[in-house]
């Protein structure tokens, strides 16, 4: 099993690296590519911990190196957040790394599953698919936006609202991956009741996590090590899945759903080719029903952003 993690000298490429060094299966191979010329010495830095993880650095003149080979791809590069940025402020410059970098997995390794972490996931995902599908590779079944940090924000609000373990809890977020399109299913989670209130203050607070980080960290940066633990735990349910685990995780797709939109967040079941089955997300409370009407414009709005970036 070989992942490549472009963007790996960064915040979020670093903590996600740390934790698949870790926790990926004996014999993994584990490819570490950056521009940063820190990024030999995050490879070296790795590579002293004791697990049976090859780990390599790539430059920047070694993407090809990097992918060749890899059976996933996951991408975090890009610029983070400031303080009074919005997700679609860091539009311009991370379209532009996603597209290039996307077309290195065209290249090298077509046939390998893309997870894409760079901001705005609602845009950068529909980019990486108009990219794949110019070069003839797009494979639905194998393009992810990983939005496993909504979920894990959500099991961690409502696990310390009502003094669970957070580990214990299952809280389904559908919808895009950022603000109001992040839409947390709280009337689902079995043993939990919410009121109204809690509901509502919940939802905002899942919504504005990431704003919540960005303003705590005061111009240093954006969510790093919780988006580094969840897109490892993306990585590792997906080799799971690949290894023939029945694992489903929450994930943004194209779901040729005419009623939401053509990428959405759902339940999906993976395997060893991507997407094995995308679930339904169930029944929806009267609140969820009025959020995802009210959300759904402005994720088809940042969707065809992405498709008329790379036809533009």
């Amino acid at each position: 099993m070989k992942v490549a993690v472009l963007g790996a000298a960064g915040g979020i490429g670093q903590a996600l690296s740390l934790l698949l060094k870790t926790q990926m299966p004996a014999g993994s191979a584990l490819a570490l590519y950056d521009v940063a010329p820190v990024v030999p010495g995050v490879a070296v830095d790795l590579s002293h911990i004791p697990t049976d993880v090859k780990v390599t650095g790539h430059g920047k003149e070694d993407l090809g190196d990097a992918l060749d080979g890899a059976d996933i791809v996951l991408i975090p590069a890009g610029v983070p957040r400031k303080p009074g940025m919005d997700r679609s402020d860091l539009f311009n410059t991370n379209a532009g790394i996603v597209k290039a970098l996307v077309e290195g997995c065209a290249e090298h390794c077509p046939n390998a599953c893309i997870g894409i972490i760079t901001n705005p996931v609602n845009t950068t995902v529909a980019i990486a698919a108009e990219t794949l599908k110019e070069k003839g590779v797009y494979d639905k079944n194998k393009l992810f936006g990983v939005t496993t940090l909504d979920v894990i924000r959500a099991e961690t609000f409502v696990a310390e609202l009502k003094g669970l373990d957070p580990a214990a809890l299952h809280v389904p977020v559908i919808g895009g991956h950022s603000g109001t399109t992040i839409l947390p299913l709280l009337s689902q989670i079995e043993g939990v009741s919410l009121t109204d209130d809690e509901v509502e203050s919940l939802t905002h607070r899942i919504q504005n996590a990431g704003t919540e980080v960005v303003e705590a960290k005061a111009g240093g940066g954006s969510a790093t090590l919780s988006m580094g633990q969840a897109a490892a735990r993306f990585c590792l349910s997906l080799i799971a899945a690949m290894q023939g685990e029945n694992v489903v995780e929450y994930t943004y797709v194209q779901t040729d759903d005419s009623d939401d939109a053509a990428f959405f967040a759902h339940p999906v079941r993976l395997s060893a080719n991507g997407v094995d089955e995308i679930l339904s997300y169930g029944e929806l409370s009267d609140f969820e029903t009025k959020a995802k009407q009210d959300m759904l414009e402005g994720l088809r709005g940042d969707i065809k952003m992405g498709v008329d970036f790379v036809h533009g």
